[in-house]
């Protein structure tokens, strides 16, 4: 029991440290302005943190009290909410490892500001239960549905590189996950990569078959991302967010089930899907690091080469002031 309180008490400490390291890189050092907004938009998917964050309403009484507002959009995967984020339509959200990059690559004026651990076993590619398919290097010439622009698009080339296939060995359709959910049902694609909670979904309610998760190929991070000038014109609205977001994830650790029936209302499944969804979720957020942010540049880097981004960017043009990308991972 000591060792267990000591170690929590070393967690919080260093995540305050981080939080408060945090606070000064998205400032803008003495002149920063710190006047409270009216409002803090956030945009959310159908599943995760701020999908709990939202349902708890921790948050909005926090904010309340200082006479600002959330409110809450919901959007069908990361790029779309990227794309509000772009057009100012949000101010803070989460989305997976690829979203950032094809937002940033698009002149999206964005910051990232944390992220929760890796994840790999929420995302995999699936096919249909009767499915004759048994390994990913018998999808050459198959149709694959997936978001384009979701952590699923980079899970998808990496796999195919483990089995010794080019991307270009498979045909790609995308499709946002309901119209890829309506095309795996009725066959017309072979195979499909996809996150949770439709995972979990398809795999209780359609016997779904896995051909790969994440573990071993992909790290499949959850991203926070701000739109920088809100960032760093209200730093400390950003920050309340993510030290709400860590006592939420101190009370979701180990705790499956409760996050499960918290959340099963909010996102229309039963129980034990949502449980099976969150069991596999990591939780522990944590301010941007170098070395994930390197990781993200590998990923940039793999998408640029594949002609699947219009220009190569930089993410360290992304990062908090005073963050820098690791070198020579």
């Amino acid at each position: 029991m000591n060792t267990t309180n000591t170690l929590r008490r070393r967690w919080l400490h260093t995540l305050a440290a981080g939080l408060a390291a945090l606070g000064a890189t998205l400032s803008l050092g003495a002149h920063a302005q710190t006047t409270a907004p009216k409002e803090l938009r956030i945009g959310f998917q159908k599943y995760g943190t701020l999908t709990i964050l939202k349902a708890r309403g921790d948050l909005d009484k926090r904010l309340a009290a200082q006479g600002i507002s959330v409110r809450w959009t919901e959007f069908p995967a990361g790029p779309q909410l990227l794309e509000g984020l772009n057009v100012g339509s949000i101010d803070f959200g989460t989305v997976g490892e690829a979203p950032p990059i094809f937002a940033q690559a698009a002149g999206a004026d964005l910051v990232y500001v944390a992220n929760q651990p890796p994840a790999p076993g929420g995302e995999a590619i699936i096919v249909p239960k009767g499915s004759t398919l048994k390994s990913v290097a018998e999808l050459k010439g198959k149709k694959v549905a997936l978001n384009k622009g979701s952590n699923v698009h980079f899970l998808l080339v990496k796999a195919l590189e483990k089995a010794g296939l080019k991307y270009s060995d498979v045909q790609v359709a995308f499709l946002p996950p309901a119209d890829a959910r309506a095309a795996f049902e009725r066959g017309a694609v072979d195979a499909w990569v996809i996150w949770d909670p439709f995972l979990a979904a398809a795999e209780k309610q359609l016997g779904a078959r896995q051909l790969a998760d994440g573990r071993g190929l992909v790290a499949n991070h959850q991203f926070y991302l701000a739109a920088r000038p809100y960032a760093e014109k209200h730093p400390q609205v950003i920050q309340a967010a993510i030290e709400e977001l860590a006592k939420l994830d101190r009370w979701a650790t180990g705790n499956a089930k409760g996050v499960a029936e918290l959340l099963a209302p909010q996102i229309g499944l039963d129980v034990a899907i949502t449980e099976l969804a969150a069991s596999r979720f990591a939780y522990g957020i944590v301010p941007i690091s170098a070395q994930v942010a390197a990781e993200q540049q590998k990923i940039a880097d793999t998408f640029f080469e594949l002609k699947l981004i219009p220009k190569a960017i930089r993410v360290q043009d992304a990062l908090p002031r005073g963050v820098a990308v690791a070198q020579g991972r």
